[in-house]
């Protein structure tokens, strides 16, 4: 008689890593600064909202139950985007196009006022106050 047969071992492949949570501090598009936006979310209300602590740039959008950090930052890459290629479209005329948009203005992020003051002082300087008035670029004689 013959001996049983053991049975054959499962094949056991990688071992799992714990699920690791997701993270909810990300870089900032408008300052550069590394984990300084921070993402709340507020599944009740639906909302998720962030904001970076050094420029105070903040983004809010809807969400749902499913929705993590890393979506709420993603609607924010994806809406700067589409904003910074709309005003790339519609400054095709030779205008300055910020790549960027800036949170809180419309129109592209540089204020009304700031433009009129600075006019006001170029006015104000008067014809002999001392600017750059040049020829623009000028051939040089020598060689080198």
């Amino acid at each position: 008689m013959g001996k049983r047969k053991k049975a054959a071992k499962k094949p056991q492949g990688p071992r799992k890593a714990q699920n690791e949570p997701l993270p909810t501090v990300f870089p900032c598009l408008f300052c550069n600064h590394e984990k300084s936006v921070s993402v709340k979310l507020d599944k009740k209300a639906g909302v998720g909202a962030l904001s970076c602590k050094v420029c105070n740039q903040q983004f809010q959008c809807a969400i749902n139950y499913l929705s993590a950090a890393v979506d709420v930052y993603s609607d924010w890459v994806d809406a700067c985007d589409a904003v910074a290629k709309e005003d790339v479209e519609e400054g095709a005329g030779g205008e300055y196009a910020p790549s960027r948009p800036a949170a809180g203005r419309p129109g592209g992020g540089r204020a009304r006022d700031d433009d009129e003051d600075l006019e006001d002082l170029i006015d104000d300087e008067g014809e002999d106050a001392g600017g750059y008035r040049g020829n623009g670029v000028v051939a040089d004689d020598e060689d080198y």
